[in-house]
């Protein structure tokens, strides 16, 4: 099984978050954090804050490691892990790029119909400013068949 090492930055500024609508490949229409692979020689953290800038124009100096979360699929063809970072304060100003369009949401008008079917699930804890990990188990149809998620110290 080969699974790819990803990130993901989202910045809550209570009461509201930064998320970003993929215009393009993987996840296209949908909202999320901005994120992705971790390239050669690069820390987790470093991809975090590079994907940051690339996808919504803004620098990120301090974050915080909230989760890590396995995402498996029926079928091997897809499984990741992600570690997902959570960012109060930038300097720049979000900027839509060719792969995201930024936007501010407040928390209890979150788009979950647009976004991932498993961030309903964490994007709760991580909101509270919780640790976290889990796992999510996916058909071919992209369904979550089966999961785990526990708070973590």
């Amino acid at each position: 099984m080969n699974k790819k090492i990803l990130t993901l930055c989202i910045i809550h500024q209570h009461p509201k978050i930064l998320l970003g609508m993929k215009k393009r490949g993987h996840g296209e229409g949908k909202w999320n954090g901005f994120g992705g692979k971790v390239e050669q020689g690069e820390t987790i953290e470093e991809a975090a804050r590079r994907e940051t800038k690339e996808e919504a124009g803004i620098e990120i100096d301090k974050m915080n490691k909230l989760g890590i979360l396995d995402f498996e699929y029926q079928d091997d063809s897809g499984n990741m892990e992600v570690h997902i970072f959570c960012a109060k304060e930038f300097e720049g100003s979000p900027t839509e790029s060719e792969e995201m369009k930024p936007k501010w949401f407040y928390i209890d008008k979150i788009p979950y119909d647009q976004m991932w079917s498993d961030d309903k699930y964490w994007l709760p804890i991580f909101l509270d400013g919780k640790k976290f990990e889990g796992k999510f188990f996916f058909n071919e149809a992209n369904e979550i068949i089966d999961y785990s998620l526990l708070e973590i110290n």
